[in-house]
């Protein structure tokens, strides 16, 4: 009930962008070309956790692009999840090396997109699943371009995790090691299943250390075994609408 008011609400009021504040547009222009007019790079942080995949984002977590994740993911305004997932889908055709629907053909399987998932508490508190209903966009996009792409939400919390705001690179590691699992039936799709010769890629809406990453990597690695890779294509990789500006930054040097 929570999600259609919110829904009806920016039909019936007046809107201004999520990003700039400017009125009468829920994203304006120039707030929709930094999420997603430039072509998605390769993000490392540093330091680099280990077991991090390779990783794609759309722009760096600062300004406009901040203030639309965030007014998406905490204030609700699910109108934004159509850019933020096209922003996403545009990080995993770089991550996949599939530039456009010429490349379905070359795929053995379809594009899994794994959401990392939220606490339940923090779904329930926002009501709804963030990444989950980007990642569900992003395939939508994908699928449009020629792409075989689902959303698969094969992850969920072993155990509870503390808040990571204010935690440092190790200390954010030390929360989340082995706080991931995959779900009985996620393990048996990747293993014994149909999906077994699917491109997993796992999604978020942010990186910041990649300790979030990492763990889900080593969650998905479970369900091959010890010295195998996912899928037989090489090792997951991961794509976030967004990284902290730091992870651009190395890259360029």
């Amino acid at each position: 009930m929570r999600n259609v008011w919110q829904e009806l609400s920016g039909l019936l009021l007046p809107v201004a962008c999520a990003g700039c504040g400017r009125p009468r547009a829920e994203l304006c222009t120039a707030c929709r070309m930094a999420l997603h007019g430039g072509p998605a790079r390769r993000v490392r942080p540093s330091p680099r956790p280990p077991g991090l995949p390779a990783v794609y984002a759309a722009a760096p977590y600062e300004n406009a692009v901040r203030a639309v994740l965030l007014a998406h993911k905490e204030r609700g305004a699910l109108g934004l999840a159509g850019a933020l997932g096209r922003a996403l889908a545009g990080c995993v055709r770089a991550g996949t090396g599939e530039p456009g629907g010429a490349g379905a053909s070359r795929l053995a399987g379809p594009l899994l997109l794994v959401p990392v998932p939220s606490a339940r508490s923090a779904t329930a508190a926002r009501g709804h699943d963030p990444v989950r209903r980007i990642a569900a966009t992003a395939a939508r996009e994908l699928r449009r371009a020629g792409l075989p792409a689902r959303v698969l939400p094969l992850l969920r919390q072993r155990r509870a995790v503390a808040d990571q705001s204010g935690l440092g690179a190790r200390q954010r590691r030390a929360n989340l090691a082995g706080a991931l699992e995959l779900t009985a039936q996620g393990g048996r799709l990747l293993r014994d299943g149909p999906l077994r010769h699917g491109r997993v890629i796992l999604v978020d809406d942010l990186l910041t250390t990649g300790s979030t990453l990492a763990e889900a990597a080593r969650a998905v690695g479970e369900a091959y075994g010890a010295g195998r890779e996912p899928s037989g294509h090489g090792a997951c990789r991961a794509a976030v609408v967004a990284a902290s500006p730091s992870a651009f930054e190395i890259n360029r040097n």
